[in-house]
């Protein structure tokens, strides 16, 4: 296999083993002119992985060959942790956790998981959908980052903070119209959510805020990339947390 391609595999029977193994899989695709057998479909429905119809060309583009038999998955190089564990796991450390609320740049989530990990964040949430799959384009911008802090996919974003405000976890959306970053005094255990650039944080998101978090701004340009604007916020918060 060609290197871009090391956490690809294809065929029905070698990904039906895959699924049955355990193995962690971003999603799979599908060629529309084909027909998948009713035990991959359970299998990747009891794995809670998504399957995508696309043409049959980029089927095969991705795995490098034509002998596919019209289905490939994408293998994430990390294994994810269980969200219920990790929510353990922070509540007990009273720790933090980055949620990436639908970041859709492999550049921009490796940036965000590297400053996550520098900062000693405790963990990173990423919803299943709209969401970068952790790939290699994300395991070469985190500098290897990815391998060293706990990650955790869920379905619903809004449904894990209120899980984990119920154990006692604060919820802090970064956003504009808030108070400003640094004037603020941060709860712990704290979740700290960046959404996406133009869309920002979801209103359901929002929603779950304990607290309101903007970064002031003086420039003529008023938005930040948000990996920057991640590496602000969590450089705070590591301020109270861990620094000070």
């Amino acid at each position: 296999m060609e290197e871009k391609n090391r956490f690809v595999i294809w065929g029905r029977n070698p990904i039906i083993e895959a699924l049955k193994a355990g193995k962690s899989i971003e999603k799979i695709l599908m060629a529309h002119d084909t027909h998948l057998p009713k035990e991959l479909i359970r299998l990747a429905e009891k794995n809670k992985v998504k399957i995508q119809k696309v043409p049959r060309k980029k089927v095969e583009e991705i795995a490098g060959t034509k002998k596919t038999q019209g289905v490939v998955a994408l293998l994430s190089p990390i294994q994810y942790w269980n969200d219920t564990d990790l929510i353990d796991e922070v509540i007990e450390k009273e720790g933090v956790l980055l949620v990436m609320d639908h970041i859709t740049d492999p550049q921009n989530v490796g940036n965000m998981i590297r400053t996550a990990e520098v900062f000693g964040v405790n963990g990173i949430v990423i919803p299943r959908e709209r969401s970068s799959p952790i790939n290699e384009v994300v395991v070469k911008a985190s500098t290897g980052a990815v391998f060293h802090i706990p990650i955790t996919k869920v379905g619903s974003l809004r449904q894990f903070l209120e899980r984990f405000k119920k154990k006692g976890g604060w919820v802090m959306a970064v956003e504009k119209g808030g108070k400003p970053i640094h004037k603020l005094s941060f709860p712990f255990p704290l979740a700290v959510v960046l959404g996406s650039e133009g869309k920002g944080v979801s209103k359901s998101v929002m929603d779950t805020a304990d607290l309101v978090a903007t970064i002031p701004m003086k420039g003529k340009v008023t938005s930040l990339n948000v990996s920057s604007a991640t590496a602000i916020a969590l450089w705070e918060v590591a301020k109270q947390h861990w620094i000070e």
